[in-house]
C-alpha cells in the first residue's frame, strides 16, 4: 500500500481564462461517467454469462458457443472504454520512486513529460487501432468461432477507448499550459 502521492495530492482545476479547455474537460468528465456506468453494467454482464457458462457446460453439458467471446468483448470494451477515465484519476500505474527526491516545480516537469510521451505512444496506438477496425470492418472480418460476431466491434471499442484516453492526455498537458493546476 502507498500513502498519499504529493504529485496527486493537488485539485484538478482547468485555466479560468481558457474556456476551450475548460469546456472539452467538463465534456470528457461527462462523458467518462457515463461510460463508467455502463463499463460496470458491462462487467456485471460479463459475470453473468460467464456464470451462466459454467453452469450450463456443468449441469446440462450445453456448448458454449458464444459465451466466452462475449464475455471478451464486453470486457475489451469495459478496459480499453474506461481508460480515460482511470487516466484523469492518474489510476494508471506509475513509478513513484522520484517523487520524494524532486522539487514540486520538477515534479510537474516530469509529469507534464511523461504525458507528452504517454501521449505520443497513444495517439500512435489509437491510429493503428482505427486502421484496424476499418479493415475489419470494410473486410467483414468474423471470429473464428461458431458464433462469428463481427471483429469490428472488439476493434472499434479499442479505438474509441485509445481515442479518448488520447484526448484526456491533451487536456492534461494543455492545463499547466494555460495556468491551471494539474492533478
Amino acid at each position: 500500500m502507498h500513502g498519499p502521492v504529493a504529485d496527486q495530492a493537488e485539485t484538478s482545476s482547468m485555466a479560468t481564462g481558457n474556456t476551450p479547455v475548460a469546456l472539452l474537460g467538463r465534456a470528457l468528465s461527462v462523458c467518462n461517467n457515463i461510460i463508467v456506468v455502463f463499463a460496470a453494467l458491462a462487467l456485471i454482464a460479463a459475470c453473468v454469462i460467464l456464470s451462466y457458462s459454467v453452469l450450463g457446460r456443468a449441469l446440462f453439458h450445453s456448448p458454449n458457443y458464444w459465451q466466452d467471446e462475449a464475455a471478451v468483448f464486453l470486457l475489451v470494451g469495459a478496459t480499453f472504454m474506461t481508460s480515460a477515465y482511470v487516466q484523469s484519476q492518474r489510476g494508471h500505474v506509475s513509478i513513484e520512486a522520484f517523487v520524494g527526491l524532486l522539487s514540486a516545480r520538477a515534479n510537474g516537469i516530469r509529469l507534464w513529460l511523461v504525458d507528452v510521451a504517454s501521449f505520443a505512444f497513444c495517439t500512435f496506438f489509437a491510429w493503428k487501432s482505427w486502421t484496424l477496425a476499418h479493415e475489419a470492418y470494410v473486410d467483414g472480418q468474423v471470429s473464428n468461432s461458431m458464433w462469428s460476431p463481427p471483429l469490428a466491434i472488439p476493434y472499434g471499442l479499442m479505438a474509441l477507448g485509445m481515442t479518448l484516453l488520447c484526448v484526456q492526455l491533451l487536456l492534461q498537458i494543455l492545463i499547466p499550459l494555460t495556468g491551471g493546476a494539474r492533478r
